[in-house]
């Protein structure tokens, strides 16, 4: 008598050997590529990081740690990197505090409130922005917005004289048009694209079952939105936040035609000051070699180093989401 083995119905039909033991020749040459294209990414970042470590090693080494993080730079004997460093953060916080709101609602709104025949138009206004050159941003502003706010900021300076904080933020008698405030303002319109695209995409990946239940359980689309959109892609959304962030602390010519020329910490946000990457754009012409080019360069891996950091925070982000997804 013979036996016959039944099939187990969970096993596909067609060969006994699993893909993982023999692949066709076509896919081992894709992962092949696949995994050369990564670790040549990988390669360039150590061979940037090497490379500019190298050509700073000077400044590194005469200006010591004090040096380096001391507030005076003037291009000859001191190159101190507290201030533009600084400048970097203070007008990348104020783009970001200024976007965000505008840039999240706008999301909100193409997702959750227009009907896409009508969202449609502006995606493609947004998406326009985005493709703006920076220096046309900057010439728009220097001859356009900083003129128009100078006025602004001298009365607001005026207004908060003598009030506590306020005076120490919007304050000062060297308010002027150029200033951080009007580089995080510029910073602001540049990042919102960025940071719109990416919450959309975001937001329209809520289950609409959840959406709806909530509905049906009578709230209001404020009420849905903080209820069932927020939670679900609250972490996607930070993590377009900081995308954009660090694509702020790298913008370069337009900050530095509209951020001044001086370099400072001050509490005013009306003063002028300096980024690493406007510094950079500005004085790397006139470094003709020695402690001021080294220190460049030192400020250019500064800035290299900071943004990679703030993706690997916005990319822990995203993960965290998408992991409290799953389990949810």
């Amino acid at each position: 008598m013979s036996t016959v083995t039944k099939a187990d119905p969970a096993t596909p039909a067609g060969s006994a050997n699993p893909l993982s033991r023999r692949r066709p020749l076509g896919d081992r040459g894709f992962q092949i590529l696949a995994l050369a294209a990564g670790l040549l990414v990988l390669v360039i970042l150590v061979l940037i990081t090497v490379t500019t470590a190298q050509q700073s090693a000077t400044w590194f080494s005469t200006a010591g740690f004090k040096g380096i993080f001391s507030v005076q730079f003037d291009g000859q004997t001191h190159f101190g990197a507290m201030g533009v460093l600084y400048g970097t953060v203070i007008s990348s916080v104020i783009g970001i505090i200024v976007g965000v709101p505008v840039s999240v609602g706008i999301a909100l709104l193409l997702t959750q409130v227009v009907p896409a025949r009508w969202g449609r138009p502006i995606v493609y206004v947004i998406d326009l922005l985005a493709v703006v050159p920076s220096v046309v941003w900057g010439l728009w502003g220097i001859i356009v917005l900083v003129p128009w706010l100078q006025k602004i900021y001298l009365d607001i300076a005026s207004g908060v004289k003598g009030i506590p904080v306020l005076d120490a933020l919007f304050g000062g008698a060297n308010a002027g048009g150029a200033s951080f405030f009007t580089a995080g303002l510029i910073l602001a319109i540049m990042i919102t694209p960025i940071i719109t695209s990416l919450s959309r995409e975001v937001i329209a990946t809520v289950p609409v079952i959840d959406k709806e239940g909530a509905y049906a359980l009578g709230a209001t689309r404020w009420e849905m939105i903080r209820g069932a959109v927020w939670p679900h892609s609250q972490g996607g959304v930070v993590g377009a936040i900081l995308v954009g962030f660090g694509r702020a602390m790298g913008e370069t010519i337009a900050v530095a035609l509209v951020i001044g020329d001086s370099v400072e910490v001050t509490s005013h946000l009306f003063y002028s000051g300096q980024s690493i990457a406007s510094i950079i754009a500005l004085e790397f012409g006139e470094a003709n070699g020695g402690e001021f080019r080294s220190g460049l360069i030192g400020l250019g891996l500064f800035l290299f180093v900071l943004t990679i950091l703030v993706n690997l925070v916005a990319r822990w982000f995203v993960e965290r989401s998408a992991r409290r997804t799953r389990g949810a």
